[in-house]
């Protein structure tokens, strides 16, 4: 394969949204707060398999049912453009998700084979019919609920659960800010594709609530996924069996990278909305990091040894 052809599948393989799918996973982990090696790396490469699957998948299904074309504000997809045949975009989708399956019938295997194949099917269904089969929910407007459960529930507590075979409450609360996050995302890239979804007959979510609605929705899953920080830490004063540790506050130190794609939103259309996707996706990634570091620590002990004065 030639280095041109390998930026070109690369490109395809939408790696600024790599993010979505690894950064819940090193979240949860740290709300475990144990870690077992060669699990983090299976797990990690489940949600990598998983979004670079379900991004080949839609590059297929929107490339052959003309919902891409040339009028797509956005990177270029490989289908709709002609950089790659369908059959072997297909084919990567399916290469991708089969290495998340096979990561994951590992961890299901390591922990609890019912409950984890189970978890890992359905997220496998879910990655082909986002915009495959006869009727693909994205199309349905259940793109973001589906993206909610599978990038924020799901693979931040997925994460903790194959690492200490229970789901802590941080790791709950957490999920739900990775997940208000990730939808954010899909709402920026859906706000941006409305006028091709429209023409194409694809009803993602942000085409049924309609231009001005769909920003009002984006302003309120950032603003919500910090405030379920807040939350948590608030339930967790009350009972630290149910909240959020305190130390979940670190998250909020990413608040300043969410103040200019709130205010781009308002106003900014086609190409000027690619900005706030990727800012974003920045955003994303920065709280989950924050997030991680500051539940990491919450399983350090930083007693202070005294020693008495003579």
């Amino acid at each position: 394969m030639s280095s041109t052809s390998a930026r070109l599948w690369w490109r395809g393989a939408r790696p600024r949204t790599l993010g979505l799918g690894v950064v819940p996973v090193l979240v949860g982990v740290a709300a475990a707060g144990h870690v077992i090696a060669w699990r983090l790396i299976a797990a990690l490469l489940v949600a990598a398999g998983l979004q670079i699957g379900v991004n080949f998948a839609n590059d297929y299904f929107d490339g052959v049912r003309g919902v891409d074309t040339a009028e797509r504000i956005g990177p270029p997809r490989l289908v709709a453009s002609g950089a790659a045949s369908p059959r072997a975009v297909l084919t990567a989708s399916l290469l991708s998700l089969g290495l998340a399956g096979a990561c994951g019938l590992a961890l299901a295997l390591a922990t609890t084979p019912a409950l984890v194949l189970g978890v890992g099917a359905l997220a496998l269904v879910a990655a082909l019919l986002y915009s495959g089969g006869p009727r693909p929910y994205a199309g349905m407007g259940l793109g973001e609920l589906m993206v909610f459960l599978f990038f924020g529930l799901m693979a931040t507590c997925g994460s903790a659960y194959v690492m200490v075979e229970t789901v802590p409450s941080a790791a709950w609360w957490s999920g739900v800010v990775m997940g208000l996050l990730a939808v954010a995302v899909l709402a920026a890239n859906n706000l941006r594709d409305i006028p091709t979804d429209e023409t194409g007959g694809k009803r993602t979510l942000a085409v049924r609530l309609g231009d001005r609605r769909t920003r009002g929705f984006y302003r309120a899953c950032v603003v919500g996924a910090f405030a379920t920080i807040v939350l948590g830490v608030v339930v967790f004063i009350i009972d630290e069996s149910m909240g959020l540790t305190q130390w979940g506050l670190f998250g909020l130190i990413a608040w300043p990278l969410a103040i200019r794609p709130l205010e781009r939103i308002r106003a900014a259309t086609g190409r000027d909305l690619i900005p706030v996707l990727t800012a974003t996706a920045a955003l994303h990634a920065a709280c989950g990091i924050s997030l991680a570091l500051g539940l990491a620590l919450s399983h350090v002990d930083f007693a202070v040894r005294t020693v008495p004065l003579t």
